[in-house]
């Protein structure tokens, strides 16, 4: 979606302090001098997947230690100016030297793990080279993990400097029979130019305040289609992600933290984007690929999958791009956001699970209300007929155990759908710059209603022979805009 909003200064953007140009080791700055050969790290790390006994760690080798702070920086385009011709694109510079690039090295890495902070205990990968034929991206699949444990590591250059590790931490999931508290955060919808920081969206550090055991990246995470430049290009595409995980927030949040990562229109391609799109000469079959090289994912498996997190709380991640019909064909039976094989996937191993509670987090709503101009999610009239299906397959089959986390929306929301009775709660963007499009708060669906930015922070625990799952609406400094929680015996 796009909206028109207030944006800080080309200035604020283009820092040139000694903090903005210091180093990044494992999430936070070194306080000495860079190392003067390569390969580093600019994009810090990134852990996903992670179960109780398994994780995937995800590095990018680059050619200087931090983004390109100084470079070339470009103009968002202004209200109502019209997106250029086909491949057109404003950037007359080399890509490299935009502002927030990082420019990729090929090179060795390898990861040390272990349970103790000082990695005495550590194992060893072994070393993954980096090129270009996958944007000097290495990933390392972790197995053998302990569950609910906290787990220290180093993405090493080997024979590098140490100034080009990367330090963090992050912790695996409790055993499927544990029935300790889980505390989980759910984001969407950043926009580079609506972050309200030069070092990032505030959101990041609220966050990790809060010392979540993972975290959902649900869609959006960077806007193909923002005009600052266009993702005309395939090298203009992976230069969104650069500049954005670049940030110094971004690193230290996704360095020391589990997650989950959906995508979405803007990060796909375009707005409302599905597959057979493009947008100058980029494609959205490109934009599926580099969302696999980008997120830290099982690229083996189907991008929709469930996770086990305890005893009390299971989670789906539903796919909604891959698979979906046009937006603008005739709505009925055969259209679909989900395909068939993931919503028998869904089906079955929703009625296959025995937690407590059940949370299906997914890039687009399913109850919203959203506007009526949209035709683009399970909220909307263009697919009516599955929303429907499914609302009516959840009211009869899932229970009143059963609740949706949705991104996209660029406005805080807890609605419930007047006739299935589904929960949903819009976890709202990432800014509050970025706030903005809601049609207005409707008392018929409407629990709490907010055009403003933040996160949603989500725990599950017990007490005595009760359990209780609670959902907070909290503002971009991580106050608590709204609560709701419910509980069952055990």
């Amino acid at each position: 979606m796009n909206h028109s909003r207030d944006r800080i200064g080309r200035r604020a953007f283009v820092a040139r302090s000694s903090v903005a140009a210091a180093g990044v080791v494992g999430g936070t700055r070194s306080s000495g001098a860079a190392a003067a050969t390569g390969p580093f790290q600019a994009l810090g790390t990134r852990i996903g997947e992670v179960t109780d006994t398994t994780a995937i760690v995800w590095t990018r080798l680059t050619a200087a230690p931090t983004r390109n702070a100084e470079g070339v920086v470009i103009p968002q385009r202004a209200s109502g100016e019209p997106k250029r011709g086909k491949g057109a694109s404003k950037v007359d510079v080399p890509v490299d030297q935009l502002e927030g690039a990082c420019p990729g090295a090929a090179g060795s890495v390898r990861l040390r793990y272990g349970t103790r902070a000082d990695l005495a205990d550590a194992r060893a990968t072994a070393v993954a080279v980096a090129t270009a034929e996958n944007d000097f991206i290495c990933t390392f699949p972790l197995a053998g993990l302990k569950p609910g444990t906290v787990y220290h590591y180093a993405s090493e250059i080997p024979g590098g400097a140490a100034e080009a590790a990367v330090h963090g931490t992050f912790e695996t999931a409790p055993a499927a029979d544990s029935t300790a508290a889980v505390r989980f955060c759910v984001m969407t919808c950043q926009g580079y130019a609506d972050r309200g920081h030069p070092d990032g969206h505030g959101i990041y550090p609220a966050m990790a305040a809060l010392a979540p055991q993972f975290a959902c990246l649900t869609g959006d995470l960077v806007y193909y289609d923002s005009g600052d430049p266009d993702a005309v290009t395939e090298r203009l595409a992976r230069y969104h992600w650069e500049r954005m995980f670049s940030l110094p927030r971004l690193v230290a949040f996704n360095s020391n933290h589990a997650t989950y990562w959906l995508k979405d229109d803007h990060d796909t391609l375009s707005n409302d984007s599905g597959p057979g799109a493009a947008m100058g000469d980029f494609t959205f079959a490109q934009g599926q690929a580099i969302f696999l090289q980008q997120a830290p994912l099982d690229r083996s498996g189907p991008s929709y999958r469930t996770i086990r997190r305890g005893r009390d709380l299971q989670l789906w991640f539903t796919e909604g791009r891959d698979f979906r019909s046009r937006n603008k064909s005739a709505d009925g039976p055969g259209k679909t956001i989900w395909g068939a094989e993931q919503k028998a996937w869904f089906e079955r191993t929703v009625m296959d699970s025995d937690a407590t509670w059940k949370v299906l987090v997914s890039p687009t709503p399913l109850v919203g209300p959203d506007r009526k101009t949209k035709r683009d999610n399970h909220a909307n009239e263009g697919f009516r007929h599955e929303g429907d299906e499914i609302r009516s397959w959840l009211k009869a089959n899932a229970g009143d155990n059963f609740f949706v986390i949705c991104g996209d929306r660029h406005w805080q929301y807890h609605s419930v759908h007047p006739e299935t009775g589904l929960h949903e709660f819009g976890a709202g963007p990432a800014s509050d710059e970025h706030a903005g499009g809601s049609p207005g708060l409707d008392p018929r669906y409407h629990r709490f209603h907010r055009v403003q930015g933040g996160f949603l922070a989500v725990t599950a625990e017990r007490h005595g022979g009760t359990s209780r799952i609670t959902f907070e609406h909290r503002d971009v400094k991580g106050g608590v805009a709204a609560t709701w929680s419910v509980e069952r015996d055990t």
